[in-house]
């Protein structure tokens, strides 16, 4: 079955190793990953198409900036004739601790206005999407602020691990389905010391942080 594989970030190179491109990142990883770099505008984004173990893949990142990411996203999937199961979008998430990953299959924004842009422009919620923990700004500091800094020096080798681990959770959907690979990849990284209950029923961990997603903001200046 094709794919289209969605990260999502703001364009442009002040805004490359932002906490809010962290999708940006994982689409560039899985891109290397299959071995593919032919980067081309269309769809008011960057993409490419690959095949991979017999599965034709798109990787879809939007220049729209965060808040118009469904304008992209609506584009790309009436063009490419897919259906909302086919979809897999990549975001931030400020209520997941730094590195965890959260695959599901359907749901709301969470707050998270450019997963809202993209509900919105679809008409549904009904699409499995991949949120990875950016973590909490520490206290006195602005979520708009916080998501549109870099991650800081301690932050890099954990978001490096987790960008490798969203990637292989994607071909994990891909190969195996989003049941099996939620039940592989939902939760804390290994060794992280709150690993250690494993998953619940359906992949979704047992002590998860509620259901929400990282304000997105507009960048400023």
């Amino acid at each position: 079955m094709p794919y289209l594989i969605v990260g999502l970030g703001n364009p442009g190179p002040q805004y490359d190793q932002t906490r809010h491109n962290v999708g940006f990142m994982v689409v560039d990883a899985l891109a290397r990953r299959i071995r593919v770099a032919d980067w081309r505008r269309g769809f008011a984004s960057l993409w490419l198409e690959a095949d991979w173990r017999g599965e034709r893949l798109t990787l879809l990142k939007p220049q729209t900036y965060m808040n118009r990411s469904g304008e992209a996203v609506a584009q790309a999937v009436r063009a490419l004739r897919m259906q909302p199961g086919q979809l897999l979008v990549i975001y931030d998430d400020l209520d997941l601790p730094l590195g965890h990953l959260r695959l599901r299959p359907r749901g709301g924004s969470g707050g998270h206005r450019g997963m809202l842009s993209v509900i919105e422009h679809l008409g549904t919620e009904d699409f499995p999407r991949l949120r990875i923990g950016i973590g909490r700004p520490p206290a006195g500091v602005d979520p708009a602020d916080y998501v549109l800094a870099p991650f800081a020096d301690a932050e890099r080798s954990v978001v490096e691990r987790a960008v490798q681990r969203a990637v292989e959770a994607c071909l994990a959907v891909v190969a195996a389905g989003l049941q099996l690979a939620m039940s592989r990849y939902n939760g804390p990284p290994p060794g992280d010391p709150a690993d250690g209950a494993g998953p619940a029923p359906g992949g979704e961990p047992g002590a998860g942080p509620r259901e929400t997603g990282g304000e997105a903001v507009p960048p400023r200046g």
